[in-house]
């Protein structure tokens, strides 16, 4: 484990390296599944040997989809949301590039450009299509 990245990974690590440009994961010790987010056990084998790791901060679509009814106070819409895999993990986060006119499809090459603000403090990945 490099000496800068957190034994045990939290929520507030997690973002704090994000609004750092970051990505951070867990690496299961023992079933070595990569994990894109902060977990307390490995979901796969349910082991709580989990170490911190830099995950890539550009890679792949994975899935995607475009929210046309969002969530409970949010009064945007159309807007697109895709899976991306970074390395040997999974992130969720949003699309958007100038202006928001950015659409990706499954397989394309994206790459981190900074978080978008939630609810309180609650940031999400930004991604746009790579270059």
């Amino acid at each position: 484990m490099s000496s800068d990245l957190p034994e045990r990974l939290t929520y507030g690590e997690w973002t704090r390296a994000l609004k750092e440009g970051r990505l951070l994961g867990q690496a299961c010790g023992a079933c070595a599944n990569v994990l894109g987010t902060p977990k307390g056990a490995c979901p796969h084998c349910g082991t709580r040997d989990l170490e911190t790791v830099e995950l890539p901060t550009s890679g792949e679509v994975y899935t995607e989809t475009t929210v046309m009814v969002p969530p409970e106070g949010v009064e945007e819409r159309g807007y697109q949301v895709a899976v991306v895999q970074v390395g040997e993990a999974r992130v969720m986060g949003r699309v958007d590039g100038n202006g928001g006119e950015v659409h990706v499809d499954i397989g394309d090459s994206v790459e981190l450009t900074g978080y978008i603000k939630g609810e309180g403090d609650d940031p999400a990945p930004l991604f746009r299509p790579a270059d």
